[in-house]
């Protein structure tokens, strides 16, 4: 009964993205067709932390720029002051806010095995602020969400950043909110598929 429910899911989940997203725009290039700025590309990125999966893809069809964006999400992935659980917080509001399936796919277990609370993942699935976040997920909540909305920060929700994050956590959570809204507008402009879902598909939001 389990293995019929898991399964169900899983084929509900799959038509569900293949009605949200349509035909992929820009399936991968096979290796043959692959001229050499976009071997490199790919051999740059295999070097770090990532594979050559979702946006990397339709990415490649400008090599160089794709070596610079994944440069930009390798630094977030490693080394950036904010630490692993406010990163991947902050990149959930975003695959959220875009309904973006494959960036939500793909952190919603790096969110959980961070210490983000399944119930604070569910709310933000929902499109609810969670209660009962700690502070610090409750400053970059609301720092994410301002800048997102309003496209600016108020002066209130600055100063706790400030206080919490100092000046270089205010700057890379600002950047990393960046970045991965450009990854979901090349996903969303090309529908990468989600080729493995793992995480319930997001909901279209009123």
């Amino acid at each position: 009964m389990k293995f019929r429910t898991a399964a169900f899911i899983a084929s509900a989940s799959l038509a569900f993205l293949s009605i949200a997203w349509g035909q992929d725009r820009m399936p991968p290039i096979p290796a043959d067709k692959m001229s050499d700025a976009q071997k490199k590309a790919v051999a740059d990125v295999q070097s770090g932390p990532f594979q050559v999966a979702g946006p990397l893809i339709p990415l490649l069809r400008d090599p160089k720029l794709a070596t610079e964006v994944y440069a930009l999400a390798a630094y977030f992935r490693t080394d950036n002051p904010l630490g692993t659980r406010l990163t991947e917080l902050a990149i959930l509001l975003v695959a959220r806010d875009w309904t973006q399936q494959f960036e939500w796919n793909s952190h919603y277990s790096r969110a959980v095995q961070a210490g983000l609370k399944p119930e604070t993942i569910n709310a933000i699935a929902e499109g609810r602020r969670p209660t009962g976040m700690p502070e610090d997920e409750e400053i970059v909540y609301d720092f994410c969400t301002e800048l997102r909305q309003n496209k600016a920060v108020s002066d209130a929700t600055y100063a706790r950043a400030l206080r919490k994050l100092g000046e270089s956590g205010v700057v890379d959570l600002t950047v990393l909110n960046g970045t991965y809204v450009t990854l979901a507008m090349v996903l969303n402009m090309s529908r990468a598929p989600v080729p493995n879902p793992q995480a319930p598909p997001l909901r279209a939001l009123p």
